[in-house]
């Protein structure tokens, strides 16, 4: 059974950064893909940023490109969200989520398990 656990998530101040991380089990992950999500207060979920778990390619949502870096240790299941220059917008509960079916365009809306979110609050 995968799981996915975030932590990391915690108030800031606009323009600082904050690190997210997500323990990852149950699975050697290979094929798969994992990312980020986020839910802002009174909005859908959306997708943030993906990456293919072994080859590495990634694909960052428009509004956080050049400002949020994922990365992952393979070696410990761990995914990372380096965030800088936050900003308010950014607000939100933050969601590791992977897929088993692979990297593709469905890594944006098709996610097959999900962690329970970690809440980022940035301050204007």
């Amino acid at each position: 059974q995968v799981q996915l656990v975030e932590s990391g998530g915690g108030l800031v101040q606009a323009g600082g950064s904050l690190k997210l991380s997500c323990a990852a089990s149950g699975s050697t992950f290979r094929g798969y893909a994992i990312g980020w999500f986020r839910q802002a207060p009174g909005k859908e979920r959306e997708f943030t940023v993906a990456v293919n778990w072994m080859g590495g390619s990634t694909v960052y949502a428009d509004s956080v490109k050049g400002r949020f870096t994922i990365s992952r240790d393979i070696a410990k299941n761990t995914l990372y969200l380096q965030m800088n220059s936050l900003k308010p917008e950014d607000t939100a509960v933050y969601y590791c989520a992977a897929t088993s079916k692979g990297w593709g365009p469905h890594v944006m809306t098709d996610m097959d398990y999900w962690g329970k979110g970690t809440l980022v609050t940035v301050s204007s």
